[in-house]
């Protein structure tokens, strides 16, 4: 597949510097019950990337473990005094998390969101990569997609693996993008993307997600994945599959009766333009 311009040819790579150091950068963190990983999360962040990352938000889901102390004494004892905690009393979902996490981003000035799951499942050694094309100006969306790199070596489950491919297909033929998938957590967002977009009026449910990506490609954003490692280990599944999976597709059913104006959908009310292609992958 041909993707973006991983060079940056046409920048010099003092400008691309520049673009670095300027970026306010929060990586906020998604915690249920992590207590076990959360540290080994953050201590995978490569020392370049935590130069550049202006604060680490951990939003603990109001989980049944110790998460949000676990990572208060973290930050403690690693001396990190740009990490943050902000405990839920109630479970507001994980969308409801990424609310949190992304209006956080706005009110505080940040231009980029980076969501680095707490529970280990996704390289935070590839951050800089995914951050590439924020970058280079080439995106105002970013996602690590697993489906182009080896997602059954790393141990995704068959019936997870058909899945995605079953959905992903779906909404690639109604949204009218060419996707490898939907459906990992690793995204980046700036923030002036985030403010074209109702993201609040979504779900606080897993689908959150892909009603999120409909108001992007709605708003006309330019959206690019970069190819991550697949790592399923002993962390617990809260994902309700099935549902999940009918949620999704009612997504998409709630999409085109929208657009073909039959039936209105609250979280899409909003003045869109004709939306790009997305870039599909590039495989590093």
């Amino acid at each position: 597949m041909t993707g973006p311009d991983t060079n940056g040819v046409g920048e010099s790579s003092g400008s691309q510097e520049g673009a670095r150091r300027d970026l306010k950068i929060l990586c906020y963190i998604p915690a249920y019950n992590a207590a076990a990983t959360i540290p080994s999360v953050i201590d995978r962040i490569p020392a370049s990337m935590m130069e550049k990352i202006d604060e680490i938000l951990v939003v603990d889901n109001a989980s049944e473990d110790n998460t949000h102390l676990v990572s208060k004494g973290y930050a403690q004892e690693k001396g990190i005094k740009n990490l943050k905690v902000h405990r839920s009393e109630v479970n507001g979902g994980y969308g409801g998390s990424q609310k949190v996490g992304y209006r956080y981003a706005i009110d505080n000035g940040f231009d980029v969101v980076v969501m680095l799951h707490g529970d280990g499942q996704y390289a935070p050694e590839k951050m800089e990569d995914l951050l590439e094309p924020i970058y280079q100006g080439k995106a105002d969306h970013v996602f690590g997609s697993r489906m182009t790199g080896d997602p059954r070596g790393g141990g995704m489950p068959l019936h997870r693996f058909l899945g995605n491919k079953f959905l992903t297909g779906a909404e690639n033929l109604i949204l009218g993008w060419n996707l490898s998938e939907y459906h990992s957590g690793y995204r980046i967002y700036t923030t002036e993307c985030l403010k074209k977009i109702p993201f609040e009026k979504c779900t606080g449910e897993y689908h959150f997600d892909s009603e999120i990506l409909v108001q992007v490609r709605m708003a006309g954003l330019r959206v690019v994945e970069r190819t991550i490692p697949t790592f399923y280990g002993s962390e617990k599944c809260y994902v309700p599959l099935v549902k999940y999976g009918f949620d999704v597709l009612r997504t998409m059913r709630a999409y085109l009766l929208h657009t073909w104006g039959i039936k209105s959908c609250h979280y899409l009310e909003f003045a869109g333009v004709k939306p790009p292609k997305a870039v599909p992958s590039v495989c590093m």
